[in-house]
């Protein structure tokens, strides 16, 4: 164009990780003072210039910023125990923990009861405070589960989970109506409204175990029913 001094210019910015420079803006621009009276175009130039100054060390202070450390190492082995009672002990330790404990409502043998088929003894009792109602399941003559449903008016819901979350971190299995922790040995489960379990792992797969076989024994003598007819 007539009158018109075109001058090309290349603004280059090295990147702190490349050993080249990067093209960053490519353009003709007229004499200084023809510029001067676009002042809506200097301010954006004076802008991305001031961006291209800064910029290094943004990311040089995003770069060095040290990872969040994990709290992995600050979380507690799931446990095995709550208060005095723990997976594991024999139905009399147990029944002694219950009569001292004054959370509970224990009634003695009255709350026991035996189910020879299974091996299996069951220990149900009132609580008091924050405890409404507890279950305690024997196999074999020793304790690996123990149910506590907690009463919703004096505990909630949300507060168990996030210390729970605090302490053990995030469940391995979260739904809308419970959430799992797991170990190799111990399952801990949160159920809504609010209740928590807590459950020996290799009782509660050993019967998982059985009642898959029974069920597939089941069936086979179910087939070989109707292939009889």
């Amino acid at each position: 164009m007539k009158g018109f001094a075109s001058i090309v210019v290349t603004v280059t910015f090295t990147h702190p990780h490349s050993p080249l420079p990067i093209p960053l803006i490519y353009f003709p621009f007229s004499p200084i003072i023809t510029m001067m009276k676009h002042r809506i175009f200097c301010q954006i130039l004076a802008f991305f210039f001031v961006f291209l100054l800064f910029s290094p060390g943004i990311y040089a202070q995003q770069a060095a910023k040290p990872a969040e450390s994990g709290s992995e190492d600050e979380q507690k082995p799931l446990p095995r125990q709550f208060r005095e009672i723990s997976l594991g002990m024999g139905l009399d330790d147990l029944k002694e923990a219950l009569q001292k404990d004054k959370l509970f409502n224990f009634r003695g043998d009255r709350d026991v009861s035996f189910l020879p088929a299974r091996e299996e003894s069951l220990v149900e009792t009132t609580g008091s405070s924050f405890v409404r109602r507890a279950f305690f399941q024997l196999r074999d003559g020793n304790l690996f589960i123990m149910s506590y449903a907690l009463d919703t008016g004096l505990m909630d819901h949300y507060s168990m989970f996030t210390n729970l979350v605090d302490k053990y971190g995030q469940p391995t299995f979260l739904d809308p109506k419970e959430s799992l922790w797991e170990t190799e040995d111990t399952l801990i489960v949160l159920e809504r409204p609010l209740t928590i379990k807590y459950i020996d792992r290799k009782a509660f797969d050993d019967i998982i175990s059985e009642s898959t076989l029974i069920q597939s024994r089941r069936v086979k003598e179910r087939q070989e029913f109707l292939d009889e007819f």
